[in-house]
């Protein structure tokens, strides 16, 4: 009996320090934070359709100009 009892002091040691599972639950999202380029991305996105709309207006008027020229 004597032999066992360091056996069974170190299981219940290493059961009394032992947490309980956490459950698994994914992480909660978070707010996106704003980084240096998003003002960037923002102009670039605004330019492009100033770009796309200068384009429509410039096929319209060479459109224009065709139909006057035949």
């Amino acid at each position: 009996m004597i032999r066992h009892l360091p056996l069974l002091a170190l299981a219940i040691a290493c059961a009394a320090c032992s947490k309980p599972p956490q459950p698994h639950e994914p992480p909660t999202p978070q707010a996106r934070a704003e980084t240096p380029w998003d003002s960037l991305e923002t102009q670039k996105k605004k330019a492009q359709d100033v770009q796309k709309t200068v384009d429509e207006q410039a096929k319209a008027q060479a459109k224009a100009v065709d139909a006057e020229s035949q």
